[in-house]
């Protein structure tokens, strides 16, 4: 296990040595974005996973999501979403929630023990609530800023603080400590082909109402991000005014 760790950690450090070089060599605009100085650079990574994601895992989700029954599906998701409850139980904890930690962590049991494994949502039935607390949020809570947006080749949508969270993210998932390898790769592929599948219905919203998509996602993924940190809370975000004509600068 300790080599598969290494794995994943080694190129996620170069990934944050590659981010921290842009950043200092990134120059912004008078109309960029202060949260997105690595625009150029992001819509570019950006575009490389639209384009993989329409050749491959669009297609594949999309058979998923015609072929495979709604109660099985249901299933697959409850079986992931148990998963994530263990991990939100100890990010609950480490932000001392203890609310959420101990719901959590009673939605875990419960699932795996009366719900086959977490195919079940026993607990829902019960309404006991499930929560989504992850390490990157477990950093916000305790004052870590989120830094600039990042986008992660085949990953996604990001924030420096949220890659910085992925090594401990890995080392929480609970798939990666399965040491059947085909077993643990099928896992994981279901895993990614489902949760693209639930965003096909979202996606024609977005084609639709998006001028630019970029700009749109990156965002309503700043915005999600923050109203987690902030457990739906964010304070109030100070506003930029825009300098006087007199007070500017003279043009060069």
């Amino acid at each position: 296990m300790r080599g598969a760790a290494a794995l994943h950690l080694r190129p996620l450090r170069l990934l944050i040595l590659a981010l921290a070089l842009l950043l200092a060599g990134c120059a912004t605009g008078p109309q960029a974005n202060p949260a997105d100085p690595l625009e150029p650079w992001n819509r570019g990574v950006y575009q490389f996973n639209d384009t993989l994601d329409r050749a491959v895992l669009k297609p594949v989700a999309t058979v998923y999501q015609e072929s495979v029954p709604e109660m099985l599906r249901k299933g697959v998701g409850n079986f992931f979403g148990n998963l994530e409850d263990a991990w939100t139980t100890l990010n609950g904890v480490l932000q001392l929630k203890g609310q959420v930690a101990g719901e959590s962590f009673t939605r875990f049991w419960v699932n795996t023990f009366f719900g086959i494994g977490g195919v079940l949502d026993v607990a829902s039935e019960m309404q006991i609530p499930r929560h989504n607390e992850d390490f990157g949020q477990t950093l916000g809570y305790w004052g870590v800023g989120a830094g600039p947006y990042v986008v992660l080749p085949l990953l996604g949508p990001s924030t420096v603080r949220d890659t910085a969270a992925l090594p401990a993210e890995w080392r929480g998932d609970i798939v990666s400590y399965i040491e059947d390898v085909p077993t643990r790769n099928t896992l994981a592929g279901v895993r990614v082909v489902h949760r693209r599948a639930r965003l096909l219905k979202q996606e024609g919203l977005l084609e639709e109402a998006a001028l630019d998509k970029y700009t749109f996602l990156r965002d309503a993924y700043l915005q999600h991000r923050r109203n987690l940190v902030y457990d739906g809370e964010p304070p109030e975000e100070p506003m930029i005014e825009d300098e006087a004509p007199d007070e500017k600068e003279p043009a060069r």
